[in-house]
């Protein structure tokens, strides 16, 4: 019977595919698969005749061991995956033989690690994209947001953006700041920014690497202080209607989000946006932003440019970065300069890997 490069077939241990996986090179003293099931062929393969196997020698190594529990929790816990089901995966994987095994089971075991697929839109950019916590997850914002014009400076000191999990597609979002507003003729001013109340619903989702598409409605709502007689958060109340959109296309991530605004005592506004990025190692993730928002009537827009970066500290701790500028000479109601630096906070930290 000619031998068959594949999967360990349903009944194989969780052992045998990790070896299997990592490309353990079988030596003199590795375990044999058990008589009438087939052998290990030199290189990275386990070669099956038929039959499942049970390769309980590999048990005894602790750092199999180590990374089966974290591979099951992270599968159990994330997609509600039984454990009698894993094989099951397997088996429907090797119904593809055109696909390198190796790299399609890699994918599988990296991708149980990662945390959202959808990481690139979001602070520290402007432009939202369709990714959510995650069931009874919370992601913290918090940062320092600087727009420099060419008559005065506010900036966001800081700038507190709260995101909760309900389900795993629907997110609750509370975000406001404290305001700093400078002006050479004026002094100081400070107060509390626009409180903005949304909900974002992922409607559509085609897994990891497929198109995804969310919407946003946000309510941006001044607060009953003197914020708005002072002249640090505008008159204007409004209603956002934007939706968002995340494909992958091979190493590079791409967010496209498009939204129209009701305003009330005040013009109707539009906000787009563009990033591309790209994550250059498991901690670092870079991207660059192409942002504009405008009126209808007047007829005015406001683009910019930004590269940014995000880089794990720790699990639950990750440094967002972010600088921009205008890409039109700036008006009194332009910002040249924009910004964002700040730390964004994943709770509870086991449910991200």
């Amino acid at each position: 019977m000619p031998e068959k490069a594949c999967f360990p077939v349903p009944g194989a241990s969780l052992h045998a595919v990790i070896w299997w996986a990592f490309e353990i090179p079988p030596t003199a003293t590795g375990p044999p698969l058990p008589s009438g099931t087939g052998a290990y062929k030199p290189g990275p393969f386990v070669i099956v005749h038929g039959g499942g196997g049970e390769v309980s020698a590999l048990a005894r190594k602790a750092k199999f061991e180590e990374i089966e529990r974290k591979l099951m929790e992270s599968l159990v816990g994330k997609y509600g995956c039984e454990r009698t089901s894993l094989t099951s995966i397997f088996s429907f994987a090797s119904r593809f033989p055109a696909l390198s095994l190796t790299a399609l089971l890699r994918a599988l075991i990296l991708f149980s690690f990662m945390g959202s697929a959808f990481a690139q839109g979001g602070p520290p950019y402007y432009t939202n994209d369709p990714g959510t916590p995650g069931h009874l997850n919370w992601e913290i914002n918090l940062g320092y947001m600087p727009f420099y014009y060419s008559n005065q400076s506010v900036s966001h000191t800081p700038d507190l953006d709260l995101n909760f999990g309900v389900g795993d597609r629907i997110q609750l979002t509370y975000e406001n700041a404290w305001l700093r507003a400078q002006n050479p003729s004026s002094p100081t001013k400070f107060g509390l920014g626009q409180s903005n109340f949304g909900v974002k619903w992922r409607f559509y989702d085609a897994g990891e690497s497929g198109l995804s598409i969310s919407t946003f409605p946000q309510f941006f709502l001044n607060n009953p202080d003197d914020a708005v007689r002072r002249g640090i958060t505008p008159a204007s109340q409004g209603f956002l209607l934007p939706f968002e959109f995340s494909k992958k296309f091979g190493p590079v991530d791409m967010d496209y989000e498009i939204g129209y605004q009701f305003n009330h005592k005040g013009p109707d506004s539009w906000l787009t946006g563009l990033i591309v990025g790209h994550d250059f190692t498991p901690k670092l993730e870079a991207d660059v932003e192409f942002y504009s928002q405008g009126t209808f009537h007047p007829s005015e827009n406001q683009p910019t440019i930004g590269v940014g970066a995000r880089y794990k500290i720790h699990k639950p701790v990750i440094l967002l970065l972010m600088t921009g500028r205008s890409l039109e000479p700036a008006r009194p109601n332009q910002s040249y300069f924009v910004g964002y630096f700040g730390l964004q906070f994943l709770l509870p930290p086991k449910s991200y890997k």
